[in-house]
């Protein structure tokens, strides 16, 4: 079965062919990161405009690169939520009408079950079911997968997502967005211990999340060191903080494992990308016994196969949705 899958939650537009789940076929994407490196962050609308000009080509490459025709695609995925809604939108609309033209169904997909989903591409044994961690630059949780669309969320983050606050840091220490990849490499030129951060918890919510105090006392580091006229160890200072985002993710995504009794751990999203957060996961699964998947990192960010890939099981449990689908800006990933 050959899956069109549509993704433009945020700022990459991406359309996919994935066959069966588990091949991918082609997986095109269209970034915008270096025009909304202008503003420090992503702008909403220029997301959605950028995503308008791009989607229609972007899909003819990707059919192109599968080496298929439109009659040989079997069903039509899209990410439906959640995201900046005018950019979901755009993706949700076009996909509405790529189905309708070709007469297939159309599937809607969970942008976070499609992050986990992209697991599935890299790793052909890999099945429910499993604990994941979800970190991206808007969602943190910690979900037990049970089966391919059975997902309960255990913790997530009351307030920033772990993404974001990469984000941020990395704007007040002066680094490109996003933030991700140049805060990684910053906190690579330091052995960190230098700078104390608040690591915090949530009462009566153990396996719960909170990063904005994190990211605020970063910001307030950084500004401090502005106003006295330096002072500031900037690559001891990113690794500290990515220590700090470390010591909240991990601890709590074993604890949730063994809560659930789980012994398979699959880490997904943008945030999985960072090198020192995939090493603390493999000694703390190590120590645990517990077995680890990473998704490669071209896996990691946002792409169309991980859409294509879990619509594939969505319509194996009868998930098809008519021309009526709505696009969400939040939604839980159990809906």
């Amino acid at each position: 079965m050959k899956i069109l899958g549509f993704e433009s939650t945020c700022d990459e537009t991406a359309a996919a062919v994935v066959e069966d789940g588990r091949r991918v076929l082609s997986d095109a994407i269209a970034s915008q990161a270096d025009m909304h490196a202008l503003y420090g962050g992503v702008v909403p609308e220029i997301a959605s405009r950028r995503h308008v000009e791009a989607i229609a080509a972007l899909t003819e490459k990707a059919l192109a690169d599968a080496g298929c025709t439109r009659s040989d695609i079997d069903a039509v995925a899209a990410a439906y939520a959640p995201g900046l809604i005018g950019a979901v939108l755009v993706g949700l609309s076009f996909a509405k009408s790529a189905a309708w033209g070709l007469g297939v169904p159309l599937i809607p997909v969970h942008h976070i079950r499609g992050h986990i989903a992209a697991n599935y591409l890299a790793f052909p044994e890999l099945e429910p079911p499993f604990l994941a961690l979800a970190i991206s630059g808007g969602n943190t949780l910690l979900v037990d997968v049970a089966d391919y669309t059975d997902m309960r969320i255990l913790g997530a983050t009351r307030d920033d997502a772990a993404g974001e606050c990469f984000d941020k840091a990395a704007r007040v220490l002066g680094l490109s967005y996003p933030g991700g990849k140049p805060m990684d490499e910053l906190a690579q030129q330091s052995a960190g211990g230098v700078y104390k951060l608040p690591h915090a918890h949530v009462d009566g919510a153990p396996l719960d999340m909170s990063f904005s105090g994190l990211k605020t006392a970063v910001v307030n580091l950084a500004h401090h060191a502005e106003q006295v006229g330096g002072g500031l160890d900037r690559a001891a200072l990113a690794r500290d903080f990515t220590q700090a985002v470390s010591d909240t993710l991990v601890p709590r995504a074993m604890e949730a494992a063994r809560l659930a009794g789980r012994k398979t751990i699959v880490a997904a999203g943008g945030v999985a990308a960072n090198t020192i957060i995939r090493r603390n996961l493999e000694r703390a699964c190590a120590e645990q016994g517990c077995k680890l998947y990473l998704p490669p990192l071209k896996l990691c960010g946002d792409n169309g196969s991980m859409i294509a890939a879990q619509g594939y099981y969505e319509y194996q449990a009868g998930h098809t949705a008519g021309m009526e689908l709505n696009a969400y800006a939040t939604l839980d990933i159990s809906e």
